[in-house]
């Protein structure tokens, strides 16, 4: 699945699977795009759903839904995909990964009452908030549904040579530009390996369901936050009601 209808098929060919594409930052997309994930995967489930969206942006402009787009992009819109299909990922005992980053302890400060960071926004802010709702949005589905089988866990993948934050006001984006990008930042090959770990691993052999790891690695350098349950639960709360389903 991806944004670009171009890039998403020409992947989709290489690859010889099916291939869907909506804008994360239209939640219409995201509820069209979870009936025609359901319809295509039919009684056999889903045995892997990866939220890979990132993005960091520049402004506070709203969405056409009306949230900051940082939050919508990276939490909002995979947590509304992941509950939609929550059904199919329980048939198979699935396994939800969540691509979280290193921002999430170097920035975030989640305030479930100011999701867009009205009182306070940067753009550095707004992707560090995103990233640990999608920390805590993992604690959360093991904390709910792994007794039921279902596996989820957060993952930073290395900072990746890509156009990342090439259109935000983010300082982040001066990294990406610098021809040191070479030294300081790894290929997409190896960003989307370990991905792969993840997804081709075995929860709670290969990784722990409910856990964050930097890159491969399990780590207890996390955001204070990460270890507030009753946070946790709260940012479910609000993020259900925001996206208009049910809260359990």
């Amino acid at each position: 699945m991806g944004r670009s209808e171009e890039k998403t098929r020409a992947v989709a060919a290489e690859t010889g699977a099916a291939w869907f594409t909506a804008d994360f930052a239209r939640l219409d997309d995201v509820r069209a795009l979870a009936t025609k994930i359901a319809e295509a995967v039919g009684d056999g489930g889903i045995h892997v759903l990866a939220n890979n969206a990132g993005g960091i942006f520049g402004d506070q402009t709203p969405t056409v839904d009306g949230f900051e787009k940082t939050m919508q992009v990276n939490h909002l819109a995979p947590f509304l995909l992941t509950n939609l299909l929550r059904p199919q990922l329980l048939k198979a005992e699935g396994a939800v990964i969540n691509t979280s980053s290193i921002a999430h302890r170097l920035f975030g400060h989640l305030d479930v009452d100011d999701l867009d960071n009205h009182r306070r926004f940067s753009a550095n802010k707004a992707y560090g908030d995103a990233k640990l709702a999608n920390v805590l949005f993992a604690k959360s589905l093991h904390t709910k549904f792994h007794a039921d089988g279902l596996s989820a866990v957060a993952f930073h993948p290395g900072t990746v040579q890509t156009n990342f934050a090439s259109d935000s006001s983010s300082i982040m984006r001066l990294l990406y530009r610098t021809p040191l990008k070479h030294l300081m930042l790894i290929g997409a090959d190896k960003g989307g390996a370990t991905l792969r770990w993840f997804i081709e691993g075995t929860p709670d052999e290969t990784w722990f369901s409910g856990a964050y790891y930097d890159e491969r690695q399990l780590t207890a350098k996390v955001n204070p936050q990460v270890d507030d349950a009753a946070l946790a639960e709260a940012l479910w709360q609000r993020s259900a009601e925001l996206v208009g389903i049910p809260s359990t």
